[in-house]
């Protein structure tokens, strides 16, 4: 009789502990119940912008909901949409030393974005993002370029998630 007790009770406590495993996710997603989302080409409006940075930030952004959500990416009619525009793409000399010489320069990537919540639609919006990092002022842009976009990218599609899909 007692061996049977502790069976059930343990029984009891696995079905409740792996019960609650499925249903919570680390990264708060709301997706209004949407099964399917997409994201536009973001286009490159900033004149002195690298010209694949819009190709880079909407792979990047669309790879970053498939991992963190459980909605599908298709190309048409999502009920979850994306869209906007790289419109700022600026270095800029920081941290200035004697000599007026600025030890670091300062990348600010901005952009537009349109989202479109067509099940809640009052969860659409339309807003501007912008980050920046730094880099000595002394190493070629050409060479660090690349690195910087990446880590500016991070940034920028974990904000638009947050704001869009992110439950925080």
């Amino acid at each position: 009789m007692l061996q049977m007790l502790n069976r059930f009770f343990l029984i009891s406590f696995l079905s409740l502990s792996l019960a609650g495993c499925g249903i919570y996710s680390f990264y708060g997603t709301d997706d209004s119940g949407a099964k399917s989302f997409s994201v536009d080409m973001f286009e490159v409006r900033a004149p002195k912008a690298n010209p694949l940075i819009g190709q880079t930030f909407t792979e990047d952004l669309r790879d970053l909901i498939q991992q963190q959500s459980t909605v599908q990416l298709i190309e048409e009619k999502a009920e979850l949409r994306f869209q906007g525009s790289i419109n700022k793409y600026d270095t800029q000399p920081i941290s200035v030393q004697e000599g007026e010489t600025a030890s670091q320069t300062r990348l600010t990537i901005g952009i537009e974005v349109k989202y479109e919540n067509t099940i809640e639609k009052d969860k659409s919006f339309e807003k501007n993002f912008s980050w920046y990092t730094d880099y000595p002022s002394d190493a070629d842009f050409l060479s660090v370029e690349e690195e910087l976009i990446a880590l500016i990218v991070d940034q920028l599609t974990q904000d638009v998630y947050n704001a869009s899909l992110g439950n925080w």
